[in-house]
């Protein structure tokens, strides 16, 4: 790399003494080929979604992080009622996601019941026990991340006086 460190990191030019990276390469659209990816990994994690969904998880929110993030493209967040309701919506996530062709590259917090991250690379899903999500509120740390529309039935949704507890 001419006038910036090996390393792509701040410091001086051996050559003209000047402090700062100058070589850095503009940032390119995606192309086509990964646009395509990109909508296919989407429908991927609408279908984790939905497997969550069959499990009558609650509240489901799915977000686009690909322009932000360099571990995962999608993360999903969804809730469950119970600790055995979370195991059961993980377990469904996993399954679905299996017949699909992927397998879980990771998975934290299996069995306790209060959280389940399941991780397939590109799609990220984060099973919690609601009160546990409203505690850790990770929809607040991608603010910034588009969300993805999601057709939610009415089951799915949390009314104020019900967000900890059944009816």
């Amino acid at each position: 790399m001419r006038g910036a460190l090996k390393s792509g990191k701040p410091g001086k030019s051996a050559k003209s003494g000047k402090t700062g990276v100058t070589d850095r390469a503009p940032i390119a659209p995606p192309s086509r080929a990964a646009r395509a990816n990109l909508a296919e990994v989407r429908a991927l994690a609408v279908a984790a979604i939905d497997a969550a969904l069959d499990k009558k998880a609650l509240a489901p929110i799915l977000i686009d992080v690909s322009a932000m993030s360099s571990y995962t493209d999608f993360i999903g967040i969804v809730s469950g009622r119970s600790d055995r309701q979370v195991d059961a919506i993980a377990e469904n996530v996993r399954q679905a996601m299996k017949e699909r062709g992927r397998v879980t590259l990771g998975q934290e917090g299996r069995g306790n019941g209060r959280w389940t991250l399941l991780d397939f690379g590109s799609v990220v899903i984060h099973v919690f026990y609601h009160p546990v999500r409203e505690f850790y509120d990770l929809e607040s740390l991608w603010i910034e991340a588009p969300r993805i529309p999601l057709e939610i039935p009415a089951d799915a949704q949390i009314s104020e006086p019900d967000a900890y507890y059944a009816v």
